[in-house]
């Protein structure tokens, strides 16, 4: 995991952020992700100056590997001086072994943010999830931490001021807010109060904003009015801009409109012409359209 202090913003890598969570959802299915409904408490993670470096760190682990559905890892955390933040040894197990840098001794707020990362690279190595494309792949991993209740802490871990800046992972703040909003939709959820960053705070806002656009975009009944009318008058002429959230296909009463579902982000294809209602394969969600 890169040591950033450099801090790039908006949604960069909002593409693939988005084939990420239709990875998770296609490999674990609705069900498996619905056994993470509920985000790893604060209270398992925090880590206060007073507890030993070696024991606390192992105690926060631990809680992460439970959250992750991980009983049978067991992980060896230690520290050294390195370039990246942090790095994890993905052998066959039982043992992982995960090293932190050195700075985060006296950085102790941000372990768990640190080891939520490394900890879910193993978690993806023993689905056998991945990307061939290692920057892809880091992605997902900040995706899955995320989604899976435990990327609160990576966005957490971000603070920037007018003489020194800190983010760790590889989405933006605001992409990180943006899965975080994603995962609220879903399972009713508020990570608000467990920010202890204003710069976090702010993040989520900006990433729940974008995760709510793609509720409003047609063919989705909750579409504004100005969107409403430019789908029609495309769905007149049968064909869409190319950057348009939609596409056509065929023609007559055999035409349809392909979409992406605005939880999992899997393609779907209903009728044109009419208001139905889609339920999704991946997900099982069920979409009110106006087609």
């Amino acid at each position: 995991m890169p040591n950033g202090n450099e801090v790039v913003h908006g949604f960069p890598h909002l593409d693939a952020v988005r084939a990420s969570i239709t990875t998770l959802y296609r490999r674990l299915s609705a069900d498996g992700v619905r056994r993470y409904a509920t985000s790893v408490p604060a209270a398992d993670v925090a880590f206060g100056d007073e507890e030993d470096l070696h024991l606390g760190a192992q105690r926060v682990a631990r809680a992460l590997v439970h959250h992750l559905e991980l009983p049978e890892a067991r992980m060896i955390v230690s520290f050294r001086e390195m370039p990246h933040a942090a790095s994890v040894e993905l052998a066959a197990g039982p043992e992982y072994f995960v090293e932190l840098n050195d700075r985060f001794r006296q950085h102790r707020r941000d372990v768990g943010a640190a080891l939520a990362h490394e900890i879910t690279h193993v978690l993806l190595h023993r689905l056998d999830l991945g990307f061939p494309d290692t920057r892809k792949n880091e992605i997902l991993t900040d995706v899955v931490t995320t989604y899976l209740g435990a990327g609160w802490l990576l966005l957490d871990a971000f603070r920037e001021d007018g003489v020194s800046s800190q983010k760790l992972g590889y989405l933006t703040p605001e992409e990180f807010g943006y899965v975080l909003a994603k995962r609220a939709e879903v399972f009713g959820e508020d990570p608000s109060p467990w920010f202890t960053s204003p710069r976090a705070y702010e993040a989520w806002n900006r990433g729940r904003e974008e995760a709510a656009r793609d509720d409003r975009r047609p063919p989705l009944a909750a579409a504004g009015w100005a969107a409403r009318h430019r789908y029609a008058k495309d769905r007149r002429y049968g064909r869409a801009p190319a950057d348009a959230p939609y596409a056509f296909e065929g023609t007559g009463a055999s035409a349809r409109v392909a979409f992406p579902c605005p939880v999992c982000r899997q393609r779907l294809r209903v009728p044109t012409g009419r208001r139905v209602k889609a339920r999704c394969g991946v997900c099982g969600s069920v979409l009110e359209c106006a087609t």
